[in-house]
């Protein structure tokens, strides 16, 4: 048996310094892990809420908003395609070989239209190549186009208003009843939820036979 008169090593404090040490380094990583999420949710990180330069200064405020076009007469594949076509330069001749003809700024339309060269537009929501998105499944389930895009109608320039992310993603999925809409809405830009929405949502779930997926080869594929 050892001595029990032998003198303690460690003064008693060592004890409580020890425990304050490992809840602090707990306190520690948890407020790092905080910060790191807080940063990769950022619009630094997603880059939600950056208004892209283009090669012609399009608006769609003015052309949604002041004009009353719609969605479908740019984006003509979105009802029927995985992907939300960029409109051809002759879209945009259709009006403009006789409205703004002159302009110095639609000069790089002229010049594509008379070249046969597409304008290189800078996307704006551009998913990993490993998310598989399908704008059509969306339109026909009642997801409107301002839900994921925000107020298009109001941006001269367009901007990513939603992070993209795949929790962003995923809460749609887990909980469409919270943002379905009727279908003759989809493209409504005005459009506003009713105050029973998870009511009407509920509703339209059922009709149009959404499920709500979550399996990762719902969009990795």
């Amino acid at each position: 048996m050892g001595d029990r008169n032998m003198p303690q090593i460690f003064h008693r404090s060592t004890n409580t310094f020890s425990k304050l040490s490992i809840f602090g380094a707990f306190f520690i990583i948890a407020a790092i892990a905080a910060v790191l999420t807080a940063i990769n949710r950022s619009g630094y990180v997603t880059e939600a809420g950056v208004t892209r330069e283009q090669p012609v200064p399009f608006s769609h405020r003015h052309h949604v908003a002041g004009m009353g076009i719609d969605c479908r007469y740019c984006h003509t594949s979105v009802e029927n395609a995985a992907f939300a076509n960029i409109p051809p330069t002759k879209t945009c001749m259709n009006c403009h070989s006789q409205i703004w003809a002159n302009s110095p700024t639609l000069e790089p339309v002229r010049e594509s239209f008379r070249t046969e060269k597409s304008i290189q537009w800078t996307r704006v929501h551009d998913l990993p190549d490993f998310a598989y998105f399908d704008h059509s499944i969306h339109v026909n389930k009642g997801i409107g186009c301002s839900t994921c895009h925000g107020p298009v109608d109001n941006m001269p320039l367009v901007r990513q208003e939603n992070s993209l992310q795949m929790e962003w993603c995923l809460d749609c999925h887990r909980h469409p009843e919270r943002y379905v809409r009727p279908r003759q809405e989809v493209f409504n830009m005005e459009y506003q939820p009713p105050a029973d929405q998870v009511a009407l949502g509920s509703k339209l779930v059922k009709e149009y036979k959404i499920h709500s997926l979550t399996s990762c080869s719902t969009c990795h594929r």
